[in-house]
């Protein structure tokens, strides 16, 4: 039986790169998933997505990092506590981390997968990514597909190539 899982794109569409989370969510709107996968664009909320995060048992989560890593590398982490997320995890790290310690707390945390794309800048305004963002883009939709198909979730933290 598969587990009741959502794909939670993080960010700020209006702030380029910044936005890749809410880019994969929509391009993932137009293809064909199984019937146990929920897509969430959750904007910049933290907290405020709380109430909705219960209702599942895995999430996979995308968000830009800004970890000094050459834009466009993707991870692959499983965190467990709000310390797990990579340093200076875009601009609403400290909502995100408040919402995992959040779920700790009312002893509800779901399976988190969480994919992360590095970004070079999180200011810029625009709304179409950068060259090598947007290049990304099909690597991580491949990685989300596996990890849909993924019936073990085995815990590891892998750099995509």
């Amino acid at each position: 039986m598969n587990k009741k899982t959502l794909i939670l794109g993080i960010g700020n569409y209006l702030l380029q790169d910044e936005g890749i989370g809410i880019h994969i969510i929509h391009i993932l709107e137009k293809e064909r998933l199984p019937s146990h996968i929920s897509l969430l664009d959750g904007g910049t909320s933290g907290l405020h997505l709380l109430s909705w995060l219960q209702d599942y048992e895995r999430i996979i989560l995308i968000d830009a990092t800004l970890d000094n890593n050459p834009p466009g590398t993707i991870q692959l982490i499983y965190p467990h506590h709000a310390k797990d997320f990579p340093p200076l995890m875009s601009a609403h790290e400290i909502g995100l981390q408040d919402m995992i310690e959040a779920m700790i707390l009312t002893e509800h945390l779901p399976e988190i997968q969480l994919i992360t794309i590095s970004v070079q800048n999180i200011n810029d305004i625009g709304l179409d990514l950068t060259p090598s963002i947007k290049a990304s883009i099909p690597k991580v939709i491949h990685l989300i597909k596996q990890l849909v198909d993924d019936k073990s979730h085995k815990k590891r933290l892998s750099t995509v190539k």
